[in-house]
């Protein structure tokens, strides 16, 4: 039933996880919807990523070591965190603003925030499956997902998050494991792997099939799914938005949705969102070892995500603080190998394919940017960081309700675009 204060048809601009999500949810409100995307479908940073649902691990990326890691980055290419020297004002902006929200009193009222979130990103996960009987590839249950570290001390760092977690209100099911325990339970480890975590109730999707199959059920239910349509332009009319694109083409509806990612503030400054969003870009690729692992698997220190895509495994990690279309650095590759090679045996490490480099869009305090302009015909879906694929669905949920006039989700309100 579509309420009396909902748009008719609304344009969503982003066929990534959000975009796709919004579309669906718009739909589940009888809203007729068009969704444009000036590459094809997931061609942004929700194809390469690893695919994980895990409330456990979806933390602000403000952790005050972060600092530490950043004054490393400035100098070193190979650290997981890479800032290339530059006189960019607006990474430079972004950069002033992240460290400023990387004190122990703001990382913890952050994690508080996304303990609220809880499982209710994994709830909308079903949401859509339950809501889409044909849909063709589902969430896995990772049971258990497993962390390895070369150390006890890593070990300790990433239990002490988990504690935090539980002290501000959130919940994380966790035992820890030695060496010869994970490696029994993943024979693919190695022995730079001497202690582990086993952490319970996550889950993960195949990322290119989960987002194929999702964009699939979106045009089952009626919408129109245009790609290599590039927007140039929104404009609000007053009774409504013209969305003016690529090769002289032009959609008026009745509101528009800006899941455009690390590119969101291009269309969204002129309607008052100021935050700056910064592309986080991450790397990945994918090998075929001798034992396919069964279980995601993650290294904290090494900032390197694992997770097996049926017949390959995906290996993912960096965080590059770079224009979002730089093209691929071998040399990202190279550190994620070198970060990835002693946790692991039987891998050909030459062997790769699918590499891949992908744009998180990062804002400074950590949070999404989720709802209105200051123009109440565009609505704004992005700035997730590395959780844009965890909270994607749940994101779709919001901005459909706040534009059909439903009531959100309560924790949307930490996420005004115009803050």
């Amino acid at each position: 039933m579509v309420s009396a204060k909902a748009p008719g048809h609304v344009v969503v601009v982003g066929a990534g996880i959000i975009g796709l999500s919004t579309a669906w949810y718009l739909q589940e409100q009888g809203i007729k919807v068009t969704v444009v995307e000036r590459g094809e479908v997931a061609s942004g940073s929700s194809w390469g990523n690893a695919g994980w649902l895990t409330p456990a691990l979806t933390l602000p990326l403000s952790e005050p070591s972060v600092l530490t890691y950043g004054v490393k980055a400035m100098l070193d290419p190979a650290s997981p965190l890479y800032i290339p020297a530059s006189t960019d004002p607006a990474l430079l902006k972004f950069l002033l603003g992240f460290a400023r929200n990387c004190t122990p009193g703001k990382w913890r009222a952050a994690m508080a925030i996304f303990a609220e979130i809880g499982r209710s990103g994994i709830d909308a996960f079903d949401e859509i499956a339950a809501g889409t009987p044909a849909m063709a590839e589902p969430t896995y249950p990772a049971e258990p997902f497993l962390t390895g570290f070369a150390s006890l001390k890593d070990r300790d760092a990433l239990v002490k998050e988990f504690h935090v977690i539980r002290e501000t209100g959130g919940d994380v099911d966790f035992s820890l494991m030695d060496g010869a325990e994970i490696r029994e339970l993943e024979p693919t480890l190695g022995s730079g792997v001497v202690a582990g975590i086993q952490i319970h109730k996550q889950r993960f999707i195949h990322p290119p099939a989960f987002m194929q199959a999702l964009a699939a059920a979106v045009v089952a239910r009626g919408a129109t799914l245009a790609t290599a349509f590039t927007v140039f332009d929104v404009r609000d009319t007053g009774a409504g938005v013209d969305v003016v694109g690529s090769e002289g083409r032009l959609i008026k509806a009745d509101a528009v949705v800006l899941a455009t990612g690390a590119w969101l503030g291009t269309l969204a400054r002129k309607f008052g969102v100021k935050r700056v969003v910064q592309a986080g870009r991450g790397y990945s690729f994918t090998v075929v070892p001798d034992e396919m692992p069964t279980h995601p698997i993650y290294f904290p220190a090494q900032r390197v995500a694992c997770t097996p895509l049926g017949d390959r495994f995906r290996v993912a990690g960096m965080m590059e603080f770079r224009d979002a279309d730089a093209p691929l650095d071998p040399r990202r590759i190279k550190a994620i190998v070198d970060a990835a090679s002693p946790m692991f045996t039987g891998i050909n490490w030459e062997d790769r394919a699918e590499e891949w480099v992908g744009s998180r869009p990062c804002t400074t305090d950590g949070f999404p940017l989720v709802g209105a302009t200051k123009s109440p015909r565009v609505h704004v879906a992005g700035g997730h960081g590395m959780w844009g694929i965890a909270l994607g669905p749940l994101t779709g949920k919001m901005v459909a309700a706040g534009l059909t006039g439903n009531t959100p989700p309560a924790t949307m309100h930490h996420f005004n675009p115009l803050r």
